[in-house]
C-alpha cells in the first residue's frame, strides 16, 4: 500500500473527535495493504481518498481583492468512492434527469440478491453486478409487456448499491419505474390500472430468481466464473433461498422522484457524517438498525476492519452503477420521451439546465459562493498562483 504520508496522519492511538475517511486511510491504510491482498482498483481508491484536497494533489492560491486575505485551495481526487467528491456530480446528474420526467406516477422497486452470492461477488464483481442489472430490467419488462399487466414498454432507471448499514455486503438494485408503458406501436400511453400498484412482488421474485439463475449458469458455461466455484452446489443453494423483491409506495410526483434520485444515485458506502470518533485504532460508526424500529446505534470497529468493509464496495474499473432501460435507454430516450409527452396532453419538456461553471452551479443550488472571501465577506477571491503537486503548504491562513 502506497498511500502518501502528506499531510501527516495522527498516530493510531490518537483520539480524533470527528475523523473523516481520509484521516482513517492515512493512519491505517498502509497497514491494511500489508495485511491483506488488495486489488489495484482498491489501492487506487485508498490513494485518491488519502490525498484528496491535500498538497499532494497540488492546487492554487487565492487572494481577496478587498482585504488581501490569502488561502490555499487543493485539488479534489474526483474518485467516485471519495465522500468529498460526489456533491457536484450528483447535483448535475439530477438536473439532467429532471428533463426526462413525465407527468405520471413513478414506482420504486428494489431487487436484492441472496447473501449466498456475496463470496462470488467478491471474486467476480463485474459478472454478478451486470447480471443483477440485466435480470432485474428483464423481469420488469417481462411483466410490462404482458397484456395482463400493461402490454407495452416501460422506462426505468436502476442504481446499484452493494452495502448495508454496517458496511457488510448487501447487493441490491434500486429501480425508479414509470407507472405505465408506451404501446408497442407507439399509438397510446398505457397507465397502470391502479395508481398504488405496479406488479405483484411475489411473482416478480420468482421470475427474477429464474432469470438470474439461468444467466448465472450461462456465465459459467462461457467461462466467466472460476472453475473452482462449485456451480451445482451454488445453484442448488440459491434455488432454495427466498429472493426478495420489494415494491415501495409510489412517489407522490416528479419532485419526490428528484429528491429520491438526489439521495441515492451518487451515495457511497460510507459518508463522513457517520464517523463519530477514532481512538486507539478503533472507529465509532453511526448506523441505523432497520430491524429495531430504524433506531440509530453506534458500532465500534477496528480501523482496518472498517477499511476492509469499505473496500468491498469499490466497483471495478469503468463499471457503470447507474443504468437506464426501456423508454429511458440511451439510444432511444429522446424520441421515446417526445412521443410519450405528445400522448400525455402535449406536455413540453422542462428547459435544459444552464451551461455554467462548477462555482456557478454550487451558488445556484446551495447559495454558497466559493469565491466570496470568508474573512471580510465582501471581496472576491482571485487566483494568484499555482501550487505544484507535492509542494509544501504555504505559511498562511488556510480557510478552504
Amino acid at each position: 500500500m502506497c498511500t502518501p504520508p502528506t499531510p501527516p496522519a495522527p498516530a493510531a492511538g490518537d483520539a480524533t473527535a470527528r475523523p473523516d475517511l481520509a484521516a482513517i486511510v492515512r493512519a491505517h491504510g498502509e497497514a491494511l495493504g500489508r495485511a491483506r491482498r488488495l486489488a489495484p482498483v482498491q489501492r487506487r481508491a485508498l490513494r485518491a481518498i488519502a490525498t484528496c484536497r491535500t498538497p499532494a494533489r497540488g492546487g492554487h492560491l487565492e487572494r481577496c481583492d478587498r482585504c488581501g486575505a490569502t488561502r490555499a485551495v487543493y485539488h479534489s481526487c474526483r474518485n467516485r468512492h471519495c465522500p468529498q467528491c460526489q456533491t457536484l456530480a450528483q447535483a448535475r446528474w439530477v438536473e439532467a434527469r429532471q428533463a426526462e420526467l413525465l407527468p405520471i406516477p413513478y414506482f420504486h422497486v428494489v431487487f436484492t440478491l441472496p447473501h449466498a452470492l456475496n463470496p462470488l461477488a467478491q471474486r467476480c464483481p463485474r459478472v454478478v453486478y451486470t447480471l443483477l442489472f440485466q435480470c432485474a430490467a428483464a423481469t420488469l419488462q417481462t411483466f410490462a409487456r404482458d397484456p395482463r399487466h400493461l402490454g407495452g414498454e416501460l422506462g426505468l432507471t436502476a442504481v446499484l448499491h452493494t452495502w448495508g448499514q454496517t458496511l457488510e455486503q448487501h447487493l441490491h438494485l434500486h429501480c425508479v419505474v414509470t407507472g405505465g408503458a408506451l404501446a408497442p406501436d407507439g399509438s397510446r400511453w398505457i397507465p397502470t390500472r391502479r395508481r398504488s400498484f405496479l406488479f405483484p412482488v411475489r411473482a416478480l421474485s420468482k421470475v427474477f430468481r429464474g432469470k438470474y439463475l439461468a444467466a448465472l449458469a450461462q456465465a459459467r458455461v462461457r467461462g466467466q466464473i472460476p472453475a473452482d466455484v462449485p456451480g451445482a452446489d451454488l445453484l442448488r443453494k440459491l434455488r432454495g433461498t427466498p429472493w426478495v423483491v420489494y415494491a415501495k409506495p409510489p412517489f407522490g410526483g416528479p419532485d419526490q422522484v428528484l429528491a429520491y434520485l438526489g439521495r441515492y444515485t451518487h451515495r457511497i458506502a460510507l459518508s463522513n457524517d457517520r464517523l463519530l470518533a477514532l481512538h486507539d485504532g478503533v472507529v465509532q460508526l453511526r448506523w441505523r438498525d432497520y430491524a429495531d424500529g430504524h433506531r440509530s446505534k453506534v458500532l465500534a470497529l477496528p480501523a482496518q476492519e472498517l477499511l476492509r468493509r469499505f473496500l468491498l464496495h469499490v466497483l471495478p474499473d469503468g463499471f457503470v452503477r447507474i443504468r437506464h432501460f426501456g423508454l429511458l435507454a440511451n439510444r432511444r430516450r429522446a424520441a421515446a420521451l417526445a412521443r410519450c409527452r405528445a400522448l400525455l396532453q402535449h406536455v413540453p419538456p422542462p428547459p435544459p439546465p444552464p451551461r455554467e461553471t462548477a462555482v456557478d452551479t454550487l451558488r445556484r443550488l446551495t447559495g454558497v459562493d466559493l469565491l466570496q472571501c470568508p474573512v471580510c465577506g465582501e471581496g472576491t477571491l482571485r487566483l494568484v498562483a499555482h501550487l505544484a503537486p507535492g509542494s509544501p503548504a504555504p505559511a498562511l491562513l488556510d480557510t478552504s
